[in-house]
């Protein structure tokens, strides 16, 4: 009985809070007349914001798995010096405000030597297009390499064991045995390293400038728009933004329900 009543109190303070996020969620797509919404959309700075952030958000994508793969690799199979501190900061831009993320690196780009070397060999990151993906880079490397280190860790060691005593150079087993069975988790990481370049603003905005038609992607375009009054535009902004996180989550639930199952009292 005692069960039951646990039971059913940790069930209503679910779905008491997951309807109160609905709601605040719902709120976006009721309050906008329809028609309002389809003049946004079509509207040559939301098309402009939409294709950039399409375009920033898969390249930057792309560089997080490339570099989070190792990463991840290295702090699940190997003991080294250092370990526990490249695993904390690593996890540093989770902890903080994008805006202390993004002044970091405004700073790193620009006010430094290393900055300085980099505009000598002509590449301007500050207040650029480079710099969008810069900043969304790092705002989504932290939680790829999370999700790519415990994908990892849940592959025993055994399999890799297997593959070298039976005449396979660690990289060949890294490559067609480890890889393939991390398949499921570097694809979820992927999502959510794409939804979380999609929803960088903090970073972008001191790195990059949020200056109309140029470095706008739709989290400043949401956050122009309001500072003009525009409400219509800032709420479809937001709505495609929902839109984009929904179904990143959604097809990353559908991957932790696969491979690993419910689990039901």
């Amino acid at each position: 009985m005692e069960r039951l009543r646990f039971r059913t109190l940790t069930i209503f303070v679910a779905f008491l809070f997951t309807f109160f996020l609905f709601m605040a969620i719902a709120t976006l797509f009721f309050v906008p007349r329809p028609h309002e919404i389809l003049e946004a959309l079509k509207s040559e700075e939301m098309v402009y914001s939409l294709k950039l952030s399409l375009i920033t958000a898969s390249i930057s994508t792309l560089l997080v798995i490339l570099i989070g793969i190792p990463i991840g690799y290295a702090l699940s199979r190997f003991d080294f010096r250092g370990k526990s501190a490249v695993k904390s900061i690593l996890d540093l831009p989770m902890a903080f405000p994008e805006l202390v993320l993004g002044l970091a690196l405004l700073l790193l780009f620009g006010r430094t030597a290393f900055g300085d070397a980099l505009s000598a060999l002509g590449i301007n990151v500050v207040f650029t297009k480079l710099g969008i993906v810069v900043a969304q880079f790092f705002t989504a490397l932290p939680y790829a390499v999370r999700v790519i280190y415990t994908t990892f860790e849940g592959i025993s060691p055994r399999y890799e064991l297997v593959a070298r005593s039976l005449g396979y150079s660690e990289f060949e087993t890294f490559r067609k045995v480890t890889l393939p069975m991390a398949k499921d988790g570097l694809f979820a990481s992927t999502i959510i390293s794409f939804a979380r370049s999609m929803g960088a603003f903090g970073a972008v905005l001191i790195l990059a400038g949020g200056s109309y038609m140029n470095t706008e992607i739709l989290p400043v375009t949401l956050y122009l728009n309001i500072s003009y009054g525009n409400i219509g535009m800032a709420i479809t902004s937001g709505i495609v933004l929902v839109v984009v996180s929904f179904l990143a989550i959604l097809i990353f639930e559908r991957l932790e329900g696969g491979e690993h199952g419910p689990v039901r009292g």
